[in-house]
């Protein structure tokens, strides 16, 4: 309790703004990436996850993720039902003047700003899921299997890796606290998190009809550079964010984002070009998503050179990563799995190897003197992640399979979801047709 800083207020207000923008940019990047007949259904994915992933934080997740601890693994999902306790009281005044008003604090913000802030993770973990089952998933069974995906998996794992002593619960998570694994901005709870769910969904829900013959090429790629550069611009709020502060931590981490962007990028094309002698514009929107998730987890903890490292090794490795779902027959519709999980679990375990003691993390890798120690922290923090999110996925999508049903028909799937689903489409292609002949001739031929 007590007065919060005005700057560190506003400062994560923005960024707070910055991550809910990247569900909107994550829905054009996705939307992008899919046939004609699926972007509505794509677009409209992302954005429901606004919808439900809110209703719930609010009500009980906030609570189950940063409520006081429960043995390491969840908070007490009663503290903040409702947000009880954060919404209310005297706020005619950022910093109140009667001594006897006290605003609940997170740090040195309002409590009820780090609510916020962190409700836009949970939002995008859940949107991130779904570019692996594009196409064929109802829009139904999406939603429920959002609600239960977010309440079983993302609201105890992010309480594992971002709940610690001194935010806002009084002990916090077994990864932050005990383990002590760095995991900066989710590179588990995030990206390792949703890359799972999305691998073991799509297995269960099955491929495309006429996957991986039929072509399935991306039907409007400045949507999907659209989308990677607004994903880009908000990550600055979910790294830099994550510093919970305008501060130096902020930053570095800047930085440390920009630098193995930019490097993965240049890696993920330099890898198409020699071998498939283009460098593409997907592969160029796709790296620079690849090094947002490989850095996420690292940024405080490394300098530009490992940076640099990072996000190089990131654009290369999930440049030739993506080809997996081929070789061994799984459908990740648009490479959540090549991407979030690989590109995440890359990230999290260079950490190991590349954190440098200069850096704010204070830690050593094993490339800077620090041994083997905080690289076998990484791994069991990651693995430890992706076995929870793959048997808890599981469960989740193998009951609302058996109740109200995950899979459109095939007719439905042949025809196009958006009409199936939605009774909508992207494009009107008659309407534009008979549109371009009277523009140039002035009269219906």
């Amino acid at each position: 309790m007590g007065a919060p800083d005005t700057g560190d207020t506003a400062w994560m207000l923005a960024s707070a703004a910055l991550v809910l923008l990247m569900t909107p940019g994550l829905a054009f990047f996705y939307g992008g990436m899919v046939r004609a007949k699926g972007v509505l259904n794509m677009l409209m994915m992302s954005i429901s996850a606004m919808g439900v992933v809110t209703v719930l934080w609010v009500l009980y997740g906030y609570s189950l993720a940063f409520g006081n601890d429960k043995f390491n693994l969840f908070g007490d999902p009663s503290q903040y039902f409702g947000l009880k306790g954060l919404i209310g009281g005297t706020y005619a005044q950022l910093t109140p003047t009667d001594p006897a008003v006290s605003i609940p604090l997170a740090g040195t913000i309002p409590q009820v700003v780090f609510v916020a802030f962190q409700l836009m993770f949970a939002i995008i973990t859940v949107a991130l899921i779904s570019g692996a089952v594009a196409d064929r998933l109802k829009f139904g069974g999406w939603l429920v299997f959002a609600g239960l995906w977010a309440t079983f998996v993302y609201f105890p794992v992010a309480h594992w890796v971002f709940a610690f002593d001194g935010v806002t619960a009084e002990h916090g998570g077994w990864i932050a606290t005990k383990l002590k694994a760095i995991d900066f901005a989710g590179g588990t709870a995030v990206h390792i998190n949703s890359g799972t769910a999305g691998l073991v969904l799509a297995i269960i829900l099955g491929k495309r009809l006429g996957w991986p013959g039929a072509p399935m090429r991306p039907h409007n790629l400045p949507f999907v550079m659209l989308g990677a550069g607004l994903l880009w611009f908000g990550w600055y709020g979910f790294n830099a964010g994550s510093a919970v502060g305008s501060n130096g931590i902020a930053g570095v981490t800047f930085i440390t984002t920009t630098v193995a962007t930019g490097a993965a990028m240049l890696g993920w094309l330099l890898t198409e070009r020699i071998r498939d002698g283009h460098a593409t514009t997907l592969g160029g929107a796709s790296g620079i998503v690849a090094g947002l998730v490989a850095i996420t987890p690292s940024c405080s903890s490394v300098n530009v050179v490992g940076a640099l490292a990072i996000g190089a090794g990131a654009g290369i490795i999930c440049a030739l990563a993506v080809g997996l779902k081929y070789k061994l027959g799984f459908d990740d519709s648009l490479d959540v799995v090549g991407v979030h999980l690989i590109g995440g679990l890359f990230g999290t375990l260079m950490v190991g190897l590349v954190a440098t003691s200069e850096a704010p993390a204070a830690v050593s890798g094993l490339f800077y003197g620090g041994g083997f120690d905080q690289l076998i922290k990484q791994a069991i923090g990651a693995f430890a992640v992706l076995g929870y999110s793959a048997v808890g996925t599981a469960i989740l999508a193998l009951i609302v399979k058996y109740t109200i049903g995950l899979r459109l028909d095939r007719e439905e799937e042949a025809s196009g979801i958006d009409e199936a689903e939605h009774a909508e489409t992207a494009y009107d292609f008659a309407t534009a047709g008979t549109g371009s002949v009277l523009g140039r001739h002035g009269a219906e031929e």
